[in-house]
């Protein structure tokens, strides 16, 4: 799975807008959507509201975790826990980044809030670099990975299956072969 197939996931995640525009239910293979009611406030799933804002038909409120406090006290968890703390979101990462270009206007200290989230990711990515030397070094046949989201995942998935190929090549070569009988015929 690729960056843009978790993006494409992500989408699916329900954000609050409230919209500028009234339309009765509407009924998709997802679900149904609405009733659309000018200034009451209403659940759509991310790629609708991207639409309706880019189309100026609503305004997006921000996830209730989009926070400049919340965030903070979610960096500093991260920093001092050994382990993968829970994020707020599974899809935290793409739904900041898609809200912010998308609907920056609408989301308080954006700015601040884009910094926040960059240094979680940082602290996480620094993370799963220290467990996966961990883990290579000492010759591990398994991990568990906790609270890690999707595309922290597949941001060191490749890197950690290309890593572990070459252990297994180089331990498959070092090892004395165990009955090397010849094959007369």
């Amino acid at each position: 799975m690729d960056a843009a197939e978790v993006e494409f996931l992500a989408e699916k995640e329900l954000v609050t807008i409230i919209p500028n525009f009234s339309l009765d239910k509407i009924y998709l293979i997802g679900g149904d959507l609405g009733p659309f009611n000018p200034g009451l406030p209403v659940e759509v799933p991310l790629w609708l509201a991207i639409n309706l804002k880019q189309r100026q038909k609503c305004r997006l409120l921000p996830p209730e975790w989009m926070d400049v406090e919340k965030l903070e006290k979610i960096r500093d968890h991260e920093r001092k826990e050994e382990t993968f703390t829970p994020m707020p979101s599974p899809y935290y990462m793409e739904l900041t980044k898609l809200l912010l270009n998308h609907a920056s206007d609408n989301i308080p200290k954006a700015d601040e809030i884009r910094t926040l989230i960059k240094d979680v990711w940082d602290t996480r990515i620094a993370k799963l670099r220290v467990s996966a030397d961990s883990f290579v070094r000492q010759q591990e046949a398994h991990a568990k990975l906790d609270n890690l989201t999707l595309m922290e995942i597949n941001t060191s998935g490749a890197f950690l299956t290309q890593a572990l190929n070459h252990m297994y090549k180089l331990r498959t070569n070092l090892q004395p072969a165990e009955s090397a009988q010849s094959q007369d015929f």
